[in-house]
């Protein structure tokens, strides 16, 4: 009983995680997971069409990622024999949710860090957002990469909440929408073809490099799938992982039509980098395939002379606020070993969370301490069905 609360708890208590694919690996239930045991998820495979009658077979063109399994998170609770006389309903007011919370505030907070990988994104760095426009540019460029319209959210820090109910508390919305809004001071559910909207403390912030001044590419990438482009700087100037940049000239493409979107492709940083001898070698997603190739992310290559533009200015701390459709980030849990020799160990697993709690009896204070656990890993699984929404 202590273990279903515990979980039920826990899953009410995500806010960002609640929202993303969770995928539970049962292979792990009988020994237990260990730390660093990794799955293979299947990505969509993508080919081109072909005109005309005659046949032309392509190669199955599959693509996989892996996650690993690599966070273990736990909190501690010690409690008395009198207080677990207590109601469950009692019990899990005063003992069990002040922890559980914070144990989900962790994961949530982890989890926010996917900001990293993702290279989309909309808003004006500096400048919290208030206006539909935001929301309507994140979902353009979900529409953009050809993602699917239902199950989208987003998760918002609460700055750019306040920012948002205020900036469209009286747009066009149907009366109970704002009726919502105004009781809970939440943007809520339905808004703008977002299935949901809600408030996190766990966004993060983003602290831009060092890089300042004027960039440009100083080699021709000429390679299909290169994840490398070289970018001159200065001195010892920096770049962080999670910097975004465009390439003067360089367009996204439409993943089916292979067509330009006729906005210039965003890419992130996925390595810090340190410019030596007067340039950067950036690792950067996505790859880079050019319009024709099944894999298409651009439509043509970065040119050496092109101009980089960055998006922020250098060495500032900017929120990183998350649109995205629901397979975008897989959040993957795996069973812990349930140890012998305590008073009691529990594992329960409830829409794809898995959960385990070990519970010991110290005899000279009357008093049981207790162990919650969860093993998890996160990853942006398709990175172009999320949006960052610069605060």
């Amino acid at each position: 009983m202590i273990t279903n609360k515990s979980l039920d708890l826990f899953e009410n208590s995500l806010v960002l995680s609640r929202n993303v694919n969770k995928q539970y690996d049962s292979s792990f239930a009988v020994e237990g997971a260990k730390i660093g045991s990794t799955l293979r998820i299947r990505l969509p495979d993508r080919a081109t069409v072909t005109a005309g009658a005659a046949l032309q077979v392509q190669d199955d063109n599959e693509q996989y990622t892996t996650l690993s399994v690599s966070n273990q998170a736990h909190i501690g609770v010690s409690f008395t024999t009198a207080e677990l006389a207590l109601s469950l309903d009692d019990f899990a007011e005063r003992v069990l949710k002040p922890r559980v919370s914070q144990l989900a505030a962790y994961v949530d907070a982890d989890v926010a860090n996917s900001y990293k990988d993702i290279y989309g994104t909309v808003g004006t760095p500096g400048t919290t957002p208030g206006t539909s426009l935001v929301l309507l540019q994140g979902q353009q460029l979900l529409n953009e990469g050809a993602v699917s319209n239902s199950n989208r959210y987003a998760t918002v820090s609460p700055a750019a909440n306040a920012g948002l109910v205020e900036g469209l508390k009286g747009l066009f919305n149907p009366g109970d929408t704002v009726s919502r809004q105004f009781k809970s001071g939440l943007m809520g559910t339905g808004v703008l073809g977002y299935d949901e909207i809600n408030m996190s403390q766990s966004i993060k912030m983003h602290t831009t490099g060092t890089r300042a001044g004027a960039h440009t590419i100083t080699t021709t990438v000429s390679t299909q799938g290169s994840t490398t482009i070289a970018v001159t700087g200065a001195g010892t100037e920096t770049v962080t992982d999670g910097d975004v940049f465009t390439v003067a000239g360089v367009y996204a493409v439409n993943p089916q039509t292979r067509e330009s979107t006729g906005s210039l492709q965003q890419f992130v940083v996925t390595t810090a980098a340190t410019a030596t001898g007067g340039a950067y070698t950036l690792t950067v997603s996505p790859a880079m395939y050019t319009a024709g190739q099944a894999l298409a992310t651009i439509d043509a290559f970065p040119q050496s002379g092109a101009v980089v533009t960055w998006v922020g200015t250098a060495s500032t701390q900017y929120p990183q606020n998350l649109i995205y459709q629901k397979d975008a980030i897989t959040l993957a849990t795996a069973d812990l070993l349930l140890p012998r020799g305590v008073d009691m160990a529990s594992r329960k697993v409830h829409n794809g969370i898995s959960m385990r709690i070990v519970r010991q009896y110290d005899i000279n204070n009357d008093r049981m301490p207790c162990r919650i656990d969860v093993l998890y890993g996160y990853s942006v699984i398709r990175p172009a069905a999320a949006v960052r929404l610069w605060g």
